[in-house]
């Protein structure tokens, strides 16, 4: 693990050398891929992806990762004989890599307190609505745009937030509005907020991060 970052402006990252960011995802991987596209249209020339950590050996973006040259690694609960021991596994496989920022792109694990306490202000989500609409423990993946489209609302979107020991109550980072129109289905709502939002915002957290405009003052993220 890299020596903890204490920049006395608050700043998340200096941006005197490449971020390196590492990525959790359990499933397909379209935010990391948002990620590795971002990166080869050269979006993101102060960072690097140094490795991808999948807690399902079938995960798809371990292919993604892979596909793109870049480290893939499986960490799965089930290959522990307890929890304790799966998160230390997890752990270690995330300090190997001595990641300046981890990613959870549709990770859908809870991290160890250890790892946050650890990693504070150096981990962050992608959940898809406007935090604190529809959010918290329940509420992933097409629920979310299930309980968005049974409320009515008219503008939903996604938010990128620093990761703490609640569910999805992190400091926000980035929000981007994405309008629901007559006739969405859950799925077609979750397609438009991934490619109106979702994909757009990551990369650009992680840009942002990585170019040291991002800093923490009293709980509240400012952006320079």
């Amino acid at each position: 693990m890299l020596e903890e970052q204490a920049f006395t402006d608050g700043r998340i990252f200096d941006g005197t050398r490449r971020l390196r960011v590492l990525v959790c995802v359990s499933g397909g991987g379209t935010n990391l891929q948002a990620i590795i596209d971002a990166k080869e249209a050269g979006k993101l020339e102060n960072a690097e992806l140094v490795r991808v950590i999948s807690n399902k050996a079938g995960a798809y973006a371990l292919e993604r990762a892979e596909k793109a040259g870049v480290e893939g690694v499986c960490v799965a609960p089930k290959d522990f004989p307890d929890r304790a021991a799966f998160h230390k596994a997890f752990l270690d496989a995330v300090d190997e890599a001595k990641p300046d920022l981890i990613v959870l792109a549709g990770f859908l694990v809870v991290l160890p307190e250890e790892m946050i306490s650890r990693y504070r202000n150096r981990i962050i989500n992608i959940h898809p609505s406007l935090i604190p609409s529809f959010c918290g423990t329940g509420f992933y993946g097409l629920k979310v745009h299930e309980a968005a489209l049974s409320r009515g609302v008219k503008v939903t979107g996604a938010t990128v937030h620093f990761v703490d020991e609640g569910t999805d109550t992190g400091p926000i980072i980035l929000q981007k509005p994405v309008m629901v129109e007559e006739g969405d289905t859950p799925e077609i709502l979750q397609r438009r907020v991934m490619e109106e939002a979702e994909w757009l915002l990551l990369p650009r957290v992680i840009e942002l991060i990585a170019e040291g405009r991002v800093s923490m003052d009293e709980g509240k993220v400012l952006i320079r």
